[in-house]
């Protein structure tokens, strides 16, 4: 026994349209053509005021009379409303979980699913040149996410409404040495007289066949490092200074540090300083060490290893120590001269704002805040270094951070709810912390799918001018760097008092492509959505016009015109 029936059902929520059902192959008071499909056999309906065009054929077969048999004692009108209302409740469903937005749908039978077509306008933040860049078209989830934007805006005006800029207390300095005495015990208060680096002679009680680089940490853990040991291993004999049969090597510290942010082309500046003759950086471009291997952290979620002891950070800079300790030993004036020009750097992009090991190893304080940060110790260290930091706009140094760090699913979407996410998460820490005790929230930056704690720039740069003056910094856009990188590059020549460079090293230095460029699988993926990015803008606005006004400079601010 077979049964074919065709329906066209239109179900309106206004006047205008009025319930109609028509069924071929029903009985006659069914059979009346429908004037919106003119028998095109498609369901046709209207949701909030939208048109939907559903098509679709039933057909239902019945082998014997057992099977059916229940369904068959119902009168045939009966039948096809029943069977019809279960199809068109199953597919409006589908269609709405399945588009994640209220548009229009042709569903062509059997339950065959066509394109859905979307056309997002512009945002405010967007102009029409940046659309040219868009090389993929706009997901369906962007519609739905431009609807969830006043309720996210609610979260971002939640934040706004409790960020206060506070100044902290200083810790003492006799608080300092108890959190790190053997720190204390190996570094000296005071330095060479004649070198630029802060450098000093200290004994080394080994004999010829030493190995003074067997227990150090970054060969030990890293492979990638032991070459560069080898290399340190064979010139060390040969600038240790002797004296009454003991022998003493040179130990040095970094005169400058580059310590800020990841994605803002720390990279590229590093690259092109340890181009000029006069700069030495370590061994290894991220030590790391202030922010984490000094606490055994290589990874935080993988727990943490055998703390990394101060000399072995200290070992990073010995082939620059071989060359000032040849500087300082040379025999005549102009080859003193010449040598004792070299300044030394480190460039671990961590050093300005990763705190985050403080709660394992500090007494908590009582609302939440770190007693201690890392500028604390390097400041009791050397008051005088200084500092670099190169940024750029946290929206956009956001999307590279995740792009870079994100191992699978990446796309505009995946970013938009993590960025979601990441404010819902940090609007709960407000309402109950102070700022700068969520922004040094270890459990709470762990937590956000997106690193949105790096981009609020003003918080660590205020805290960093509580121990270091302002003229100790040089703080640089990213933005400025890419369109003039000679300028940004006698900037810090100027800062760091660095001589000038022939015409053919600067050639070099400049002309070089840049470091760390997004890569292609990345830059396939597109921009972030714009409605992400107009999200984003809100949240940075108020940290970004602070520091603004701390720098006296109006670019900081990031604002499109």
């Amino acid at each position: 026994m077979r049964h074919c029936v065709n329906c066209c059902i239109q179900l309106s929520t206004d006047d205008t349209h009025k319930q109609q059902i028509g069924c071929q192959g029903g009985p006659p008071h069914c059979r009346q053509e429908c004037p919106t499909c003119k028998g095109e056999n498609k369901i046709v309906f209207r949701v909030d005021g939208k048109q939907m065009n559903l098509l679709a054929v039933l057909q239902v077969r019945a082998e014997g009379g057992e099977s059916w048999g229940g369904l068959l004692r119902f009168k045939k009108g009966k039948r096809c409303s029943l069977v019809f209302g279960l199809i068109i409740m199953t597919l409006v469903m589908a269609s709405y979980i399945l588009s994640g937005a209220h548009q229009e749908l042709l569903i062509s039978s059997p339950f065959h699913y066509g394109a859905f077509p979307s056309n997002p306008s512009l945002t405010d933040s967007e102009t029409p040149s940046d659309m040219k860049e868009h090389h993929h078209q706009p997901s369906v989830n962007n519609i739905s996410f431009i609807k969830d934007y006043p309720s996210i805006k609610l979260i971002i005006n939640s934040i706004a409404a409790r960020i206060e800029f506070t100044t902290r207390q200083l810790p003492d300095i006799e608080d300092l040495k108890k959190q790190e005495l053997h720190m204390f015990s190996v570094i000296p208060t005071k330095f060479l007289p004649n070198s630029k680096s802060p450098c000093w002679y200290e004994e080394f009680a080994g004999r010829n066949t030493t190995d003074p680089y067997v227990s150090n940490s970054y060969a030990l853990y890293s492979r990638r490092f032991r070459s560069t040991f080898d290399a340190l291993r064979k010139a060390f004999w040969g600038h240790l200074s002797h004296a009454g049969g003991r022998h003493f090597r040179l130990r040095c510290l970094p005169r400058f540090y580059i310590i800020g942010q990841p994605k803002c082309g720390t990279t590229d500046l590093y690259d092109r300083l340890r181009l000029h003759p006069e700069v030495k950086f370590s061994a290894i471009k991220e030590p790391h060490w202030w922010t984490r291997k000094r606490f055994g952290i290589v990874r935080l979620r993988d727990g943490l290893r055998d703390r990394y002891p101060v000399e072995d950070y200290l070992d990073l800079f010995d082939l620059a120590a071989h060359q000032i300790h040849q500087a300082l030993q040379a025999s005549s004036a102009k080859e003193h001269s010449k040598m004792n020009r070299i300044i030394i750097g480190e460039a671990s992009a961590s050093t300005m704002w990763d705190n985050n090991a403080w709660t394992f190893f500090y007494d908590n304080s009582t609302d939440g805040e770190p007693p201690f940060l890392t500028q604390d110790f390097i400041h009791a260290f050397q008051p005088d270094a200084k500092l670099i930091v190169m940024l750029r706009d946290p929206v956009e140094r956001l999307y590279s951070d995740y792009l870079y760090f994100a191992s699978s699913n990446k796309s505009a979407d995946d970013f938009h709810e993590k960025v979601t996410e990441a404010l819902q998460l940090f609007e709960n820490c407000m309402l109950d912390y102070s700022l700068r005790a969520c922004v040094y929230n270890n459990s709470l930056n762990n937590a956000m799918p997106v690193r949105l704690q790096v981009g609020l720039y003003a918080v660590y740069l205020l805290d960093w001018l509580t121990v270091f003056s302002k003229e100790q910094f040089l703080v640089l856009r990213l933005e400025d760097h890419a369109s003039n990188v000679s300028y940004t590059m006698h900037r810090v020549f100027q800062f760091l008092s660095l001589g000038p460079l022939s015409e053919k090293q600067m050639a070099l230095m400049t002309k070089s492509p840049a470091s760390n460029a997004r890569r292609p699988e990345d830059r396939n993926l597109g921009p972030m959505w714009p409605v992400t990015q107009r999200i984003l803008q809100d949240f940075y606005r108020p940290f970004n016009a602070k520091l603004a006004q701390v720098l006296a400079d109006k670019a900081f601010a990031w604002r499109k015109t």
